[in-house]
């Protein structure tokens, strides 16, 4: 399986509705390696890596996020697979 790599910037209602919980909890039942944090405008930012299906059904639960996200555009950019992370984290 193809491995990817992606920088994903999420917009909407994402901050105070637990979606860096959620996303770190969809990140390891998926076996997605990365990071995700709040950013000071609002948006939520996250770098995930992984099997290319396994983040692609990623990006599109970020469409959706947590219970009470209301995600209004999800901005995706693909990065040169590195390897670099041993786990799935929230960042502060």
């Amino acid at each position: 399986m193809a491995k990817k790599r992606v920088h994903v910037y999420i917009s909407g209602r994402v901050q105070g509705v637990w979606f860096r919980a959620y996303t770190k909890e969809q990140a390891d039942r998926l076996g997605i390696t990365g990071w995700v944090r709040n950013l000071p405008d609002g948006r939520v930012e996250a770098v995930f890596e992984g099997d290319e299906d396994k983040i692609e059904e990623m990006i599109r639960w970020c469409h959706v996020g947590s219970p009470q996200a209301k995600v209004t555009h999800v901005e995706v950019i693909e990065e040169p697979y590195r390897g670099e992370f041993e786990s799935f984290e929230i960042r502060y």
